[in-house]
């Protein structure tokens, strides 16, 4: 069946989410939307199967409606996620590098090298809150040793894995979707640290290794509402001393989060924004 992909220019990243927020609403489960930030800008994409006229008239209305440009068109018949993958060029945060395969020699001496194949559609570092948590992880790093993290929302591992290879040290990572947790095991065994990254699935601490662990470390690059929620769990797994690194933020969410993570007796010690995003670091 031919696919179809809507791609759509927003002018900040409030109309980019308003814009993928309204197609899906509209659309049920017809189609897969997602919002990003790419080098021309903020984006919108949608794509569904089949010729759809009713789904691509209310895509171009919904971004007329936000003072944007929808163009539709047919994909050819080729593995859209590679290919772009492929394009994208690896990413340095500090002494991190993540690449593809096909990058490998772009690696260099005193790299912290991690690769992400280039099938996989998520968590390949190039998201400036993926970036921004690499960046802090570096200077952590080099301030002191951290023998307990945990990797909160791990996606396809990249934290957990960075974490693992650049101390030494075993590494918990969670995630609420299966398929994210398969995947960040085998990255972690691709890049040699199988033994040292344990990834489970649970929904926020609802797993007996996150409900009795106790953490030096706590990073989760997830969103500013199960931030939130996560909170009062989160900093009572907190080890005395322990330092905690919060993205998947936008500036204007810093308040709220702030002020929920300072009543929980955490100190802001940190914030950093990449590419329009924003990663706080608190300790305890």
């Amino acid at each position: 069946m031919v696919q179809y992909r809507a791609a759509i220019a927003a002018a900040n990243p409030e109309a980019a989410r308003a814009i993928a927020d309204a197609i899906e609403a509209a659309s049920g489960e017809d189609l897969a939307v997602s919002w990003f930030d790419d080098p021309d800008g903020w984006s919108v994409a949608a794509y569904w199967d089949g010729d759809r006229p009713d789904l691509a008239g209310a895509v171009l209305e919904i971004a007329l409606a936000h003072g944007a440009e929808a163009e539709i068109g047919a994909l050819p018949d080729i593995d859209w996620v590679v290919e772009s993958l492929r394009s994208l060029p690896p990413v340095r945060a500090g002494r991190f590098l993540i690449h593809g395969s096909h990058d490998r020699a772009r690696r260099r001496a005193n790299d912290i090298a991690i690769e992400i194949e280039a099938a996989q559609a998520f968590g390949t570092g190039h998201h400036g809150t993926t970036a921004g948590c690499l960046e802090v992880l570096d200077r952590l790093g080099r301030a002191r040793r951290y023998r307990a993290p945990l990797d909160l929302g791990t996606g396809s591992g990249v934290l957990a894995i960075a974490m693992a290879k650049a101390w030494g040290v075993p590494v918990l990572a969670s995630d609420i979707d299966p398929v994210a947790v398969r995947i960040a095991n085998q990255n972690a065994r691709l890049n040699r640290v199988g033994g040292s990254v344990h990834a489970v699935t649970a929904a926020g601490f609802r797993h007996p290794l996150l409900r009795e662990g106790r953490f030096d470390l706590v990073v989760a690059n997830i969103l500013a509402g199960p931030l939130a929620s996560l909170a009062t769990d989160l900093t009572a797994r907190l080890l005395p001393g322990g330092t905690v690194v919060l993205s998947g933020l936008l500036p204007q969410q810093r308040r709220l989060i702030v002020a929920r993570y300072r009543s929980r007796g955490l100190r802001l010690a940190r914030s950093i924004i990449r590419n329009g995003w924003l990663t706080l670091v608190f300790n305890r």
